[in-house]
């Protein structure tokens, strides 16, 4: 009986290499058009059903990247900040940090901002508000690298922006994160939170 059958459950990758070395021994089938039939249709069904898994296995990867948490860190006497070490993995190809809202800096690795980028551009440039939001983010915006030690320079021109003095708070927000003046970020958090059944109350009327 097939150990891969199309209602077999769910296996992790140890156990799909476990199956698939004792489905498929070593030796093909000796001879016969009915053995090559049998073995490339195993071979089908074990391909399909690894690439299944691998695909669920690469979810999960990118589920462990997103951007979440709450951080402390100081600057230091050159304005550079530590990325937090669960942030890093994703941020190492690159990123981007520009004026955000609330008077917050946003920070977004190199693939997120692109595609952030394709929309900003394409705002109608007749309309004074698309054209102060694209200038806010884009003009701002500045590449940076996180160093050997996990840090990012903040140019001196964000740091103003954001009202940044020694300690900061490093806010993880799934697809982007967020760095704000730890004061400032402090009184934001207990105005939302002191708010926070008004705001539920009006994400429902828009059926979230």
């Amino acid at each position: 009986m097939d150990n891969f059958g199309d209602k077999a459950p769910f296996l992790g990758i140890s156990q799909i290499f476990e199956n698939f070395s004792f489905s498929l021994p070593l030796n093909r089938p000796a001879s016969g058009f009915a053995g090559d039939e049998a073995f490339a249709l195993r071979l089908r069904r074990n391909h399909a059903r690894f690439g299944f898994i691998a695909a669920r296995e690469r979810k999960s990867f990118q589920i462990k990247n997103m951007l979440l948490g709450e951080y402390k860190h100081n600057l230091d006497s050159k304005g550079r900040v530590a990325i937090p070490a669960k942030f890093r993995e994703e941020l190492k190809a690159g990123a981007i940090i520009t004026r955000g809202l609330d008077n917050c800096l946003f920070v977004f690795a190199a693939k997120e901002w692109e595609a952030l980028a394709k929309k900003l551009i394409a705002l109608p440039l007749a309309q004074a508000n698309s054209r102060a939001f694209v200038r806010l983010m884009l003009a701002g915006a500045s590449n940076v690298e996180v160093d050997s030690q996990g840090r990012v320079l903040i140019p001196d021109y964000l740091r103003k922006y954001a009202g940044l003095k020694k300690e900061v708070v490093v806010a993880g927000l799934y697809n982007r994160a967020e760095i704000w003046d730890a004061e400032k970020w402090n009184q934001y958090k207990q105005k939302t939170e002191s708010a926070s059944d008004e705001i539920a109350e009006k994400l429902g009327e828009l059926g979230i």
